[in-house]
């Protein structure tokens, strides 16, 4: 009976869990029910395989994170300690790219490749320079550093600032091995700006060459020449020879070459357009003159008798008077023909008096010089520029002690002699001051239109000024500068020749002028080193040559 009931027991069905979908209850069950907020509504439980899945996704997300901290502490810890401690940071300094220098018409003068270069026609050494590595002392007294290139001479030091931009600064991370493991910009570098200079590349090849040539054909030492617009003083050509080869000088391989440059007795690195200081001779006298028409020392049409020499008594032994030669007897001469022809006697007499004729005496012929601008910097910056010398009593005195100024001194300097020295910048600019009426800053950068051009006006009238204009002019068709007549343009000149030393045996060869006559645009200068007393061939040849090739290929500049 026991076995019976308990059969039955296990077998009676057990109580089956109630899901709560079977439940139906709806507004007629429950009326009283909002449905609307979900009232007699049962909440469905998460179903257990969710559950199961959300937890074995957790707990794989966790083991990867603590796989991943495990891998970074423990299996590569101290792989990354060693490189914590290994590795530095360096400032490196970035160096930008230099500005390229143009000519006045676009040509690349000086460029990037990647190294620095040059234009390779020979001529342009003085005028752009070249770049080197600062010096012990610029280092110790500038922000330079001892691995960056700066401008050395020419326009590369003059505008080195503008040509060099600026430094940019990076921060690397360096390993043990020396590598570059990551970097970032502190300061980004920005590049030099680029410069338009003033030269025309073809002129400046052209007036270099032909002192080159002048100077192998008839044994001059050296030669300069400057060409210059006399109304904004930009410089379209500016030479200097024996010149230099700036790629030589800036890659620094060619030592051969160098060593030639410094054992050259012809001093290739002097250049003689800017820092060249040479006895002036007659080419003073258009500066003469018009100091004598400001001073109404004498009037221009005044003539003055040159017999070849003028003889002064000598009251301490009148047997014996002094004599100060002519270079030839030029008979009566006015003012325009005495520039013509450069009579001596006639500025000896302007100078410092002869007889009932007054002259300016050496204080007035001091004063006057310096208002040209000589015995002073133009302020072209190109490089050194030597001042000059104008003889004075103060000057006699610091170089001859206890010698006192006499007549003949004075009548040596008005014509440009006796320790007279002036440079060709100083000259062009006179020149170009007296052919405008105004001294103007002599500039290597081509005039953009938009600055003013700063003239300082000379204290002369315009009628005094043209008769030196006219004499200038009557030199060139009657007078000592005839080989610049040309029916191209109309050219006013004035030729020199400047005795050198106690045996006077050499002679430095002066021409300067300008052009068109009737309205000045350019000034010149040309300078040939001493060369023989007995060489008849000037200044002139050369600028002659230049004149003619610009009738040619660049007419342009002799338009009115």
């Amino acid at each position: 009976m026991a076995l019976i009931r308990w059969f039955k027991k296990i077998s009676r069905p057990r109580l089956r869990e109630l899901d709560p979908d079977e439940i139906f209850l709806d507004s007629r069950n429950l009326p009283s029910f909002n449905t609307q907020q979900f009232e007699g509504q049962l909440e469905k439980p998460i179903s257990k395989a969710v559950f199961y899945l959300f937890t074995v996704g957790v707990l794989v997300v966790t083991g990867v994170l603590l796989g991943k901290v495990a891998l970074l502490q423990v299996i590569n810890g101290q792989a990354l300690a060693a490189r914590s401690e290994s590795n530095s940071l360096r400032h490196q300094i970035i160096f930008p790219e230099r500005g390229i220098l143009y000519d006045r018409h676009g040509e690349e003068l000086a460029w990037n490749d990647p190294d620095r270069r040059y234009i390779t026609a020979p001529g342009f050494g003085h005028i752009l320079g070249f770049i080197g590595y600062p010096t012990a002392e610029e280092l110790m007294t500038t922000d330079f550093n001892h691995k960056e290139l700066i401008g050395r001479e020419g326009t590369e030091k003059l505008f080195n600032n503008q040509l060099a931009g600026t430094k940019g600064i990076k921060i690397e991370e360096i390993n043990v091995a020396g590598q570059v493991v990551s970097d970032h910009f502190l300061t980004v570098p920005a590049s030099g700006q680029s410069l338009v200079l003033s030269v025309d590349a073809g002129i400046q090849a052209e007036l270099y060459q032909q002192i080159k040539n002048l100077s192998k054909e008839r044994g001059f030492a050296g030669g300069a020449g400057i060409i210059m617009a006399v109304e904004t003083g930009e410089i379209i050509a500016l030479t200097s020879y024996p010149d230099f080869d700036p790629n030589v000088m800036a890659t620094g391989a060619n030592r051969e070459a160098i060593k030639e440059y410094l054992n050259d007795p012809r001093s290739p690195f002097l250049n003689r357009a800017v820092s060249g200081l040479y006895t002036p001779g007659s080419i003073i006298k258009p500066f003469m003159a018009a100091a004598a028409l400001a001073e109404k020392v004498i009037s221009p049409d005044k003539t003055i008798v040159s017999t070849g020499q003028l003889v002064v008594p000598n009251r301490y032994n009148p047997d014996q008077p002094s004599i100060f030669k002519d270079w030839k007897a030029h008979g009566a001469v006015d003012m325009r023909r005495a520039l013509a022809v450069s009579s001596n006697v006639y500025f000896y007499q302007i100078g410092g008096g002869f007889g009932s004729q007054a002259g300016l005496g050496i204080n007035k012929i001091n004063e006057y010089i310096r208002i040209f601008g000589f015995g002073a910097p133009t302020g072209i910056n190109l490089t050194k520029e030597n001042k000059g010398v104008i003889p004075s009593p103060e000057w006699k005195e610091d170089n001859f002690p206890g010698q006192p100024w006499l007549l003949g001194d004075t009548y040596h300097t008005v014509i440009g002699q006796y320790g007279f020295l002036v440079s060709p910048i100083q000259v062009v600019r006179a020149v170009a001051g007296i052919s405008t009426g105004a001294l103007v800053k002599p500039t290597l950068l081509k005039a953009d239109g938009t600055a003013m051009t700063s003239a300082e006006p000379l204290p002369f009238t315009n009628s005094d000024l043209a008769v030196v204009r006219e004499g200038m002019r009557l030199s060139v068709t009657e007078g000592t500068a005839q080989g610049l007549s040309l029916p191209a343009v109309r050219v006013a000149a004035k030729t020199g020749t400047a005795e050198l030393g106690t045996l006077k045996e050499d002679v430095n060869s002066w021409a300067i002028g300008f052009f068109p006559y009737e309205t000045p645009r350019y000034a010149f200068v040309v300078v040939m080193e001493k060369g023989s007393r007995s060489n008849l061939v000037s200044g002139v040849v050369v600028m002659r040559r230049v004149l003619d090739w610009l009738a040619i290929y660049k007419p342009e500049y002799f338009s009115i």
